[in-house]
């Protein structure tokens, strides 16, 4: 495996992280409220021997990029090179395609499935693979939603109201559930 090197930058909406290798990016931190904890999220999924550094020039283009995203501009991920490390041919699938949703596009964990060629079951493989996205943001999985358009899980630091206020960012406006109703007995 490669040297992972990362850095810690703050954006519009708080504080990321990022590592890479020489092949690519490798780990995305959304936004959590420090650096410090921004550092200990990410830490926890790089090697051991991952080190601080001073971004290169291409991943400097990234911050900027991520930067700019938080502040509300159309941002298109699609092209970075990724070091994703060994994955499930199925989860190499499902990232592909979520990378080519544009900003503001949606679809849910049943349409990606149907659209790789899978049933109705694959739905949930779709949402474990959002679950494990290593570069969040990058492979937009908070543009991925659960069944009728309803707004889904997300691991991310602030659970679904960051991905809420990440869909936001790209004008999409999801209406809350209606409360339920009282039976009036």
């Amino acid at each position: 495996m490669a040297t992972e090197l990362y850095s810690i930058f703050e954006t519009a909406g708080g504080v990321c992280g990022i590592a890479w290798t020489d092949k690519g990016v490798a780990r995305f931190q959304l936004p959590t409220k420090s650096d410090e904890a921004t550092e200990r999220l990410l830490r926890r999924r790089l090697s051991p021997d991952a080190v601080a550094s001073v971004p290169t020039p291409e991943i400097d283009r990234i911050i900027s990029d991520v930067r700019r995203y938080f502040e509300g501009s159309a941002i298109d991920f699609g092209q970075i090179d990724l070091d994703l490390g060994p994955q499930d041919e199925f989860f190499q699938q499902i990232y592909e395609n979520v990378r080519r949703l544009a900003w503001g596009e949606t679809t849910t964990y049943g349409r990606m499935a149907r659209q790789l060629g899978a049933g109705p079951e694959a739905a949930r493989t779709v949402g474990e693979a959002m679950a494990r996205n290593p570069v969040p943001l990058i492979i937009p999985c908070h543009r991925v939603l659960a069944a009728g358009g309803k707004i889904g899980g997300f691991s991310a630091p602030g659970g679904a109201a960051s991905k809420a206020r990440m869909l936001e960012l790209e004008g999409i406006h999801l209406t809350p559930p209606e409360p339920q109703q009282s039976f009036g007995f």
